[in-house]
């Protein structure tokens, strides 16, 4: 029975059209629900039915059809038909380099393939490849792909492509060769409003101190008309020239040079009154400039580090001075200093970012930093949990000595509706980090204000840290300012314990009620307590630097949230008297170290004091106080070296030592070992830019002038956001390596090139890249050549007619699929009547029962 039923399946498909017709299975292993023939076979084979044994076999006949019908419904059963019928998407360029003149005729163009598509009633859809507002870039590749989406598989796919064929990303000739679908292409007239753009800037890359140069201008027109050329160095205009302009490309010669910097940008525009864009009339270039390595030093007074200047440049070290606010605010600025140096300032007078700055350069660009002690430097400078205390060598906070007074603070927050959310946030966390630094011998307590007092933690020995941080936890911003009952209560819960230290940290973001203010802080002063004051954003500073400077202490005015939390650690410790040890010392060599070869340290006269702090597990300590404490460490950070010295190098701490012999070797060697490295003698680094990328060549020779190869080698890529990339230098010939990276936002990329021959390094050097405004609106022609090439590779056509898009091509064909589930199914259901007739009706003679004796 088996055996008739499959030639009786065999016999029906072998009817069916063969090279016009197919069938698949959608689900094929329903096909394993055939074996239920057996079990009916082995039912007729066990009935007690006694019906004839021709309609029984009838009946089993027509039940094996059934079960087979409906297991080849769930298998997926279903016809496929070939068509020729196309579906045909146009991909329309919406980028900014296409004009309104483009637009109308890529409209008259579509206008045109409605009319043909209506005549033929061949499908067609629109697929616009730029978003609307217009893009910023032309990417053709990725638009290939969501356009086939938009076919469905029983149609002949085809694409046609719009567009002046500027692509700025992507790869479109690839895309289009992988995708295995006729493109044609339709090119759209390049602008013909009035454009003047400045192209670009060409310099030599690298150049020496004060080598002349030569700067191109180069400035593209569509029109001949006249310009103004102005060339800026940094943000200093150096030339203003009117020039007339041609068509085509204008090239205008600039011979400079750079004395004393050591990356220069040079930036130029162009103005003309024939121009339509304003976006792109301005570029910019960097130069890196080799010569004497050079240092940034902060430091707020000049007068007192002269001494430390002179030195250093008597060992032919440049040397900077700028007050805290000359802190580089850019990577490109920061680039042209070897290491930065700061001497006593504190980290109030830095911004977040500016720290993430210098964490940046340490770490990713091989630059050094060097940090100096002082009142304000280390823990006291509030450096307690930022980006600078994780490149720093030393830890800045610390616990207090036991032998140091006791110290009893309380902490005074306004909690009104104004220091909502991050305000609210840091002033928590600012508490809780100053609550730490206390010992179990100081006292704490916390009183929180709005328009009335809550004693949050009343006044309690430091016993257990997580408890008085829980409280602080609970405090919620609302209601109005009243500073004065604040105070108060401060003064209220002071005066219950007994400290030989006393300090209020008042922090508010409002203009407080009026009150006794000068009252309540004399009471303080006579009580041996000391005030100081924050204001947060738009505080009444006058009021608050007023009850600082009776109360005997500081104020601070901040304008960043994120800054609170290091005005809290400073003034929690230098309430706590516990990081300055201002006492004779003879430096103590403890690893001795070839970057202090020739230094007489033998001879060296005493310091007379130094910061407290504790050197990190992996630094290198140097040199230590007569106590064990860390005088000299460093470490290294990434690419770059950090350095900390906690005493000082000027005439504090350091008088003695301005005039010792070995004043200016320590330092020159010193600050020689944080410097970035840059062996490169017999390399060459060449960036060049291509649309969205720059490529990173890089020519290594050794000594003997023999090629470098089988070197390993890194780039590491800053971008203007800080954002960090890293990526493999390849050998690509002999002595040749190269890299790849993207360049999408504007802006400077500061990028820190390293090649090493097995452990020892060939080279370590920085250059920089600057991208202006996007390609997408440079004067370009129609690129012919890409949409040719496109047809062509494709098998479509170039500068196809709408009459041609839909002419049938016999050569490629589709697959109609028809889905048989519900024909098999009818038939099924159909046979069913004609099983349930077979089990209840008999047809013929029956079967005669077997005799019982």
């Amino acid at each position: 029975m088996e055996r008739t039923l499959l030639k009786f399946t065999r016999k029906i498909f072998s009817l069916l059209p063969k090279r016009v017709m197919s069938l698949e299975l959608a689900h094929p292993y329903y096909l394993f629900g055939l074996l239920l023939l057996g079990g009916l076979v082995w039912a007729y084979r066990r009935s007690l039915v006694d019906f004839s044994r021709t309609q029984r076999l009838f009946s089993l006949f027509v039940r094996s059809v059934i079960v087979a019908l409906i297991v080849l419904s769930l298998a997926g059963l279903a016809l496929l038909k070939p068509t020729h019928e196309k579906m045909v998407v146009f991909l329309v360029d919406e980028s900014r380099s296409i004009d309104e003149k483009a637009k109308e005729v890529a409209n008259e163009y579509l206008d045109r393939v409605a009319e043909v598509a209506a005549q033929s009633k061949s499908p067609f859809s629109l697929f616009p490849f730029s978003p609307f507002p217009p893009s910023e870039e032309t990417n053709i590749a990725a638009a290939i792909v969501p356009a086939l989406a938009k076919i469905p598989p029983d149609k002949v796919p085809q694409l046609v492509l719009l567009s002046d064929g500027n692509e700025t990303v992507g790869d479109s000739l690839t895309a289009a060769i992988q995708s295995g679908v006729p493109i044609s292409t339709v090119p759209l007239p390049a602008p013909e409003k009035p454009e003047v753009q400045l192209a670009e800037i060409r310099m030599t890359p690298q150049v020496r101190q004060g080598e002349p140069f030569t700067l191109e201008v180069v400035v593209q027109s569509n029109r001949s008309t006249e310009g103004t050329i102005t060339v800026y160095r940094g943000g200093y205009k150096i030339v203003e020239e009117k020039q007339p302009l041609v068509v085509g490309e204008n090239v205008f010669r600039f011979q400079q040079s750079v004395e004393d910097q050591r990356q220069q940008e040079f930036s130029a525009t162009v103005e003309s009154s024939d121009d339509t864009i304003l976006d792109n009339n301005t570029a910019a270039g960097l130069v890196f400039v080799g010569g004497k390595p050079r240092m940034l030093l902060i430091e707020s007074d000049p007068n007192v580090v002269r001494d430390f200047i002179s030195a250093l440049r008597e060992q032919e070290i440049e040397v900077e001075v700028r007050p805290a606010e000359g802190l580089p605010r850019s990577l490109d600025e920061l680039e042209n200093f070897e290491t930065i140096i700061l001497s006593n300032v504190p980290a109030t007078a830095f911004s977040i970012r500016q720290m993430e700055l210098l964490r940046t350069y340490v770490s990713d660009l091989g630059g050094g930093l060097l940090m100096l002690g002082g009142e304000n430097s280390f823990g006291l400078g509030g450096y307690s949990k930022t980006p600078l205390e994780e490149v720093l060598p030393v830890s800045c906070s610390f616990e207090k000595e036991k032998e140091k007074p006791s110290l009893a603070m309380c902490l005074v927050i306004d909690h009104s509706g104004s220091m909502g959310g991050e305000k609210m946030e840091m002033a928590k966390d600012a508490a809780k980090s100053a609550v730490e630094l206390l010992t179990p011998r100081d006292y704490v307590s916390v009183v929180t204000f709005d328009h009335a007092t809550d004693l949050t933690v009343p006044i309690q020995n430091v016993s257990s840290v997580s408890s008085v941080n829980s409280a602080i936890s609970t405090i919620e911003a609302a209601g109005g300012t009243n500073i004065y009952p604040g105070l108060v209560d401060a003064y209220e819960q002071l005066m219950k314990v007994t400290a030989k230290l006393k300090h209020v940290i008042l922090l508010t973001d409002g203009f407080s009620a009026p009150g006794d203010y000068e009252g309540i802080t004399r009471q303080m002063v006579n009580a041996q307590i000391t005030v100081s004051t924050i204001g947060v954003g738009d505080a009444d500073n006058e009021l608050l630097k007023t009850i600082a400077q009776n109360g005997g202490g500081r104020h601070y005015t901040c304008d960043d949230p994120q800054a609170i939390p290091q005005i809290f650690t400073r003034e929690t410790m230098i309430a706590a008297k516990s990081s300055i040890h201002e006492e004779p010392f003879v430096p103590v060599t403890v690893t001795p170290t070839e970057v202090l070869a020739g230094v007489p340290l033998d001879s060296a006269p005493p310091l007379l004091g130094f910061v407290v702090t504790k050197p990190k597990p992996t630094s290198q300590f140097i040199l230590a106080t007569e106590t064990g404490e860390p005088l000299l460490t460093w470490w290294r950070y990434g690419l770059g070296v950090s350095a900390a010295f906690t005493s000082d190098a000027k005439n504090r701490w350091a008088a003695e030592w301005t005039t010792w012999e070995g004043f200016g070797t320590f330092w020159a060697q010193v600050s020689r070992h944080t410097m970035r490295t840059s062996q490169s003698r017999g390399t060459m680094i060449e960036l060049q830019r291509t649309a969205g990328r720059v490529n990173v060549v890089l020519d290594a020779a050794d000594d003997s002038d023999q090629f470098v190869n089988r070197g390993a080698g890194k780039v590491t890529v800053i971008g203007p956001d800080l954002a960090k990339e890293e990526t493999d230098l390849r050998q690509t010939a002999p002595g040749r390596y190269e890299a790849t990276y993207p360049v999408s936002k504007r802006g400077g990329y500061q990028t820190q090139i390293s090649l090493f021959g097995g452990e020892k390094p060939i080279t370590s050097q920085s250059r920089g890249v600057m991208v202006g405004y996007p390609d997408e609106l440079r004067l370009k022609p129609v690129n012919e050549d890409l949409l040719r090439r496109l047809a062509d590779s494709t098998g479509g056509e170039y500068d196809a007619k709408p009459e041609s898009v839909f002419e049938p091509d016999p050569t490629r064909t589709a697959w109609k699929v028809i889905p048989l589930w519900p024909y098999l199914l009818t038939f099924a259901a159909c046979l069913f009547v004609l099983d349930v007739f077979l089990r209840r009706i008999e047809i013929g003679t029956r079967r005669p029962m077997p005799q019982t004796k």
